[in-house]
């Protein structure tokens, strides 16, 4: 986490001119227009040991929002999501544009998001590299049941899905991480991990579906939607979209919102609606 920190200043030193570059060619309002357009992008991912009576079960995967730093991208994204009826919500961290400082100007669009949003069993959160633990409270009074290094249970009839959801593994890495994971009961179980930058360990653990956000799938690409920057200590084959690792599926959201720059090219902003499906 240290080492990261300590180049953060040269990013945002080169996002900087980045974005004076941008500026000055005339794309940059294109890039603007490209990131507010969130979309939903509905995936089915199937396994081999998913409880009968979780077939079919949905799951609204949202991430990295940073709320401050593309306002009409949240107000967008509500409108998309509120007559979605699903029966889980994942929120993979990263709710602020900024990596310190206050945050309570998010909580009020933030409200209004988990207001807009009906699932079945509940919305979970979990914090990324952008946030405090101090938004842990305020969250979990907007309806937001946030997970740090600890697992839940959804139950269906008699059928139970364990839920994992660990601190931030980009800047704030703790072997607290690591035992949350190997503490999983067997079965079926979900990781929320803000990053996909633990994923052998979590195979190892017998997770069963990784999800994940960070990387904004490049959110700056190139044509056909291949990232320069994934600002990922792991393989680019866990960067965005689905992948498997072992037994272990994982998804990669590109995330709603943008960091650095409020921009997107070649790579689109969304809330990804998975539905689990048992195979047959």
């Amino acid at each position: 986490g240290r080492r990261r920190m300590r180049r953060f200043p040269l990013f945002k030193f080169l996002i900087e001119r980045l974005g004076t570059v941008l500026k000055a060619t005339g794309i940059y309002r294109r890039g603007l227009r490209n990131a507010i357009q969130v979309k939903l992008n509905r995936i089915e991912m199937t396994f081999d040991n998913l409880p009968k009576a979780f077939d079919g079960y949905t799951i609204l995967h949202i991430t990295d929002l940073h709320v401050d730093g593309l306002p009409d991208g949240i107000g967008h994204l509500t409108e998309l999501v509120k007559d979605v009826p699903v029966d889980a919500c994942v929120l993979t961290g990263d709710y602020r544009f900024n990596i310190r400082g206050p945050f309570d100007s998010i909580l009020p669009p933030m409200g209004e998001l988990t207001a807009s949003i009906s699932a079945r069993d509940g919305i979970f959160g979990i914090l990324g590299n952008h946030d405090s633990i101090q938004m842990v409270e305020p969250f979990e009074h907007l309806g937001i049941r946030m997970l740090v290094n600890e697992t839940l249970d959804i139950v269906r009839g008699g059928d139970i899905v364990h839920l994992t959801g660990i601190d931030d593994v980009h800047y704030y890495y703790t072997v607290g991480a690591l035992e949350a994971l190997r503490a999983t009961p067997e079965g079926f179980n979900i990781a929320l991990v803000h990053s996909p930058e633990i994923v052998e360990p979590a195979a190892e653990a017998g997770i069963s579906l990784y999800l994940a956000g960070h990387t904004h799938g490049g959110q700056i690409c190139l044509p056909g939607g291949l990232p320069i920057i994934t600002n990922i200590a792991a393989s680019r084959a866990y960067a965005s979209g689905r992948w498997h690792c072992g037994e272990m599926l994982g998804y990669t959201s590109p995330g709603a919102g943008t960091s650095g720059l409020p921009v997107r090219y070649f790579s689109k902003s969304e809330a990804a609606l998975i539905t689990l499906k048992r195979r047959v």
